[in-house]
């Protein structure tokens, strides 16, 4: 009796394991699989850049030239911006094109730079380097240092949400401001059309 339960038992799992269900249920594990992966992968390549970008960031300082993250790249270091009381901080890249917000923010080229007239905007993934963005607070400081060693201390004054195409960032405003923008909302898997945008204004003049 006990070698038919056991016979019948293996048919029936063979059978199961032949089921469409059964075979949507590997897919779905392999898939599940896959996306974690990528996922450590491009939060490891995200953080792995950015010591790079560092120590590129820190030459071009010293040199006043501008310094390659590696010998391939087509963009190099254009700013460090911090988030003092959130203890965040990264180095951005000269544009904002895909493959530079693969590896950090990017400054977008047709908005001026950090502590130039106007509205200088920076842009990057909200699940690696502007995480941190969910977190600002109206009031909070911002410290932006250019690869000129000159750093430029803004106060953030509101955070909104709205289309891409509907954004009203006026990058020949008067004064000096800064917009920092990413993905919304910050726990979605797939791109969309909404932006978070954090709006700040020039709280300090420039130091050395």
């Amino acid at each position: 009796m006990s070698v038919i339960v056991a016979q019948n038992s293996k048919a029936k799992e063979r059978a199961w394991l032949r089921s469409p269900l059964a075979l949507l249920s590997i897919a779905v594990m392999v898939c599940g699989l896959f996306l974690l992966g990528q996922g450590l992968w491009i939060h490891a390549k995200a953080y792995a850049a950015q010591i790079l970008l560092e120590r590129a960031f820190t030459e071009s300082i010293a040199t006043g030239e501008k310094v390659k993250p590696w010998a391939w790249a087509d963009t190099w270091p254009v700013a460090r911006i911090k988030a003092p009381r959130l203890a965040a901080s990264a180095i951005a890249l000269n544009g904002a094109s895909g493959q530079a917000l693969a590896f950090g923010p990017g400054h977008l080229q047709n908005t001026p730079q950090a502590g130039e007239q106007g509205t200088a905007v920076y842009a990057a993934h909200r699940d690696t380097h502007f995480a941190f963005l969910k977190d600002i607070e109206k009031g909070d400081l911002i410290r932006v240092t250019r690869n000129d060693g000159k750093t430029y201390t803004y106060r953030a004054t509101q955070m909104t949400v709205t289309r891409w195409d509907e954004a009203r960032i006026d990058v020949h405003a008067a004064g000096s401001h800064l917009v920092l923008a990413t993905c919304y909302p910050f726990n979605a898997v797939t791109q969309g059309p909404l932006r978070y945008l954090v709006y700040a204004d020039l709280a300090e003049e420039p130091s050395l």
